[in-house]
């Protein structure tokens, strides 16, 4: 197994709080969708543009809707015939209609 690139201690800092702000910005919007204030459609339409939540893992996105937890996530998944390590950006269109109609409109 080849070893990472050696890093100065800057370029280190610098992916750091990189990966740092990526991970804040994708809890934040699992707390939305988790509130009800965004919904799944907003949500596939700001991950087409944008890279870290084009990253997030489908079924991370999915523990975080309401009333759904990780059984219910994993199953729906089995069932959507959708692999456990699907990100957003990566999900077909038949795949994305699946879960809009599952979850569907927001109150």
């Amino acid at each position: 197994m080849p070893l990472p690139p050696a890093l100065t201690p800057d370029q280190r800092r610098a992916a750091l709080e990189k990966a740092a702000m990526a991970r804040r910005v994708r809890a934040e919007v699992k707390e939305q969708l988790k509130a009800e204030r965004l919904t799944l459609g907003e949500l596939f339409d700001r991950a087409e543009s944008d890279d870290i939540l084009g990253k997030l893992k489908v079924v991370s996105m999915l523990e975080s809707m309401p009333n759904t937890g990780k059984v219910k996530a994993r199953r729906l998944m089995r069932d959507l015939s959708i692999s456990e390590s699907r990100r957003l950006r990566g999900l077909g269109p038949n795949q994305r209609k699946k879960l809009l109609e599952h979850f569907g409109p927001v109150p």
